[in-house]
């Protein structure tokens, strides 16, 4: 199928805290690659918590299970000849290796994107106030607080986030 559109597939994974930049990143990237005639979509929590994740909540197994579902849904779209850009925190280094190793299973292409910031500057720009309800006691095992985001030792790209609040990270 990429044959047939004229490009190469894959999937880029945009990992990250909850604030981090994701969407900011992969929705203009979207817009940018189909003015470019490029054949992708965006999946994001906002698309898929309506049906196919949608009997999941905070805890850490559902965590696991929701990542397994979108890495399972993102390899389709790759192997029909999209760029499929997936963002997801998937906070935890074992859940993105099984997405990665499905993909290379099927040998299609994974790129692993993490957005690099600082805690303090996604709990400030949490619009559902999703932290304030974490450290409130309202939500547990939210990653960040509670649940840990395991840090990316081998992504291939890493985005520092310098520019949104002028924060250098490390």
């Amino acid at each position: 199928m990429a044959k047939i559109f004229g490009q190469r597939s894959a999937t880029l994974w945009f990992t990250g805290l909850r604030g981090s930049g994701k969407s900011i990143l992969a929705f203009p990237h979207e817009y940018i690659l189909l003015n470019a005639h490029y054949k992708t979509y965006v999946l994001d929590g906002d698309n898929v918590r309506h049906g196919l994740t949608k009997n999941l909540d905070f805890p850490d197994d559902d965590h696991d299970e929701n990542i397994r579902r979108i890495g399972g849904l993102s390899m389709p779209f790759a192997d029909a000849g999209l760029l499929a850009l997936s963002r997801f925190i998937s906070a935890f280094r074992k859940d993105r290796q099984l997405v990665r190793k499905i993909h290379e299973d099927a040998i299609l292409p994974f790129i692993e994107v993490f957005v690099d910031i600082l805690q303090e500057v996604t709990e400030k720009r949490d619009p559902k106030q999703l932290y304030i309800k974490a450290l409130c006691g309202e939500i547990t095992n939210f990653t960040g607080i509670g649940s840990l985001h395991e840090i990316l030792e081998n992504a291939d790209m890493n985005l520092v986030y310098l520019k949104l609040h002028g924060l250098i990270r490390g």
